[in-house]
């Protein structure tokens, strides 16, 4: 217990709980499988929010590609199931037997040599963290030893995530082009479409965002996630104090490339396609957006933005399908405008004293400590770097 409470507050303990509850417990018993589903693939995008939360709000480096590193995975975890969706047996009709259908429809007549590794299952998910990894790397070693930052990154990562998206169209017979890679059936000869393996993976995606909740509260409490917030503010005073500057910036920059690629192999699992529709520039700006909404210095607060803004999405195109642009547009404006800090600084502002006396047993006896939250965290600038 001693160990648990020197990484997380009872506050965040709460809100950790609170999370949980309403993903195993309260998401299931009000909705039905499809409506289940639907929230799934939201959740899939809450990956990408807390890594933007590490990134954006601790670090200050904001990344307008993140749907890079979610299509990364995505196609990872695509290109394991398609191969093992075209043995030889079901693609029978097709006039080269044994690769995926848009190969043979581009007379594509071998599987190339970077798909073969991909009938492997734990290569393909070695591949999920590696590759996403690896590619922010290069861009972050190639951007930040070189002390490019602010605008200048944010329009780089942006442009990648725009020719990614032409790459991906325009190599068709290798990536299945504008459509994506399609009609993606079994893992290992279970049947992930069957309502029971949608639970299955609901629960697991669940499971995993809890799990790295957990992981991105251990880095803002260490003295890594000081030095963020120190990178963040007093960038020259971090490094006349004799850290590298750039290797915080390329940690934290991989951290939210592998959290989005295992939120893009989840998408995949559970939607059952990948798309260069998830990879471009639209998608990755969305992303920045379900964290802005959240707040983008809370990690819990993340996962709220990305449900609230996704939940509107699909409400306003449902019910005013001519207008529901207008009706989203009218949120985030109402969101920057009334709340600036999101969800979280909506929190922090009402409810956390409220919680917070609750917490210390005080019974309103005495005036609560504001502005620490369950999963809303105190501005982590508050807290002195080392």
């Amino acid at each position: 217990m001693t160990n648990l409470k020197s990484f997380m507050s009872r506050q965040e303990l709460l809100g950790l709980l609170a999370i949980a509850v309403l993903i195993f417990v309260v998401m299931p018993l009000a909705m039905d499988i499809f409506r289940l589903n639907l929230f799934g693939k939201y959740l899939t995008y809450a990956f990408v929010a807390v890594g933007l939360v590490l990134c954006w709000g601790m670090g200050g480096i904001l990344s307008l590609g993140q749907g890079v590193f979610f299509g990364l995975g995505g196609y990872c975890m695509a290109m394991y199931l398609k191969l093992e969706a075209s043995t030889p047996e079901a693609t029978a009709i097709q006039s080269t037997p044994g690769i995926p259908d848009f190969m043979d429809w581009n007379q594509i007549t071998a599987l190339p040599w970077f798909w073969e590794p991909f009938n492997s299952l734990t290569f393909s998910l070695l591949a999920i963290l590696v590759l996403p990894a690896l590619f922010a790397f290069i861009v972050g070693a190639a951007m930040f030893k070189r002390r490019v930052g602010g605008v200048y990154f944010a329009i780089i990562t942006q442009a990648i995530a725009a020719i990614l998206t032409i790459l991906i169209i325009g190599q068709q017979g290798y990536t299945g082009g504008v459509n994506g890679i399609t009609d993606l059936r079994t893992l290992k000869g279970w049947d992930i479409r069957t309502d029971d393996a949608k639970y299955i993976l609901y629960y697991v995606n669940g499971a995993l965002l809890l799990g790295v909740l957990v992981l991105s509260l251990i880095v803002t409490k260490s003295k890594l996630g000081r030095l963020l917030v120190a990178v963040r503010d007093q960038e020259d005073r971090v490094r006349f104090s004799g850290y590298d500057v750039s290797n915080i910036k390329i940690f934290v920059f991989c951290f939210a490339a592998v959290l989005s690629a295992i939120g893009g192999a989840m998408f995949t699992l559970q939607v059952g396609f990948m798309s260069p529709s998830f990879v471009g520039i639209v998608p990755s700006i969305e992303m920045v957006i379900f964290c802005a909404v959240g707040g983008r210095l809370s990690i819990f607060g993340a996962v709220y933005g990305t449900l609230l803004v996704n939940w509107a999405k699909t409400t306003f195109s449902e019910t005013f399908p001519e207008l529901w642009l207008f009706g989203l547009g009218a949120l985030f404006i109402a969101v920057v405008l009334v709340f600036p800090n999101g969800l979280s600084g909506l929190y922090r502002s009402y409810l956390a004293p409220y919680v917070d006396r609750w917490l210390s047993g005080k019974g309103g006896k005495e005036k609560a400590v504001p502005a620490t939250a369950p999963g809303f965290e105190t501005d982590p600038s508050a807290k002195p770097a080392e």
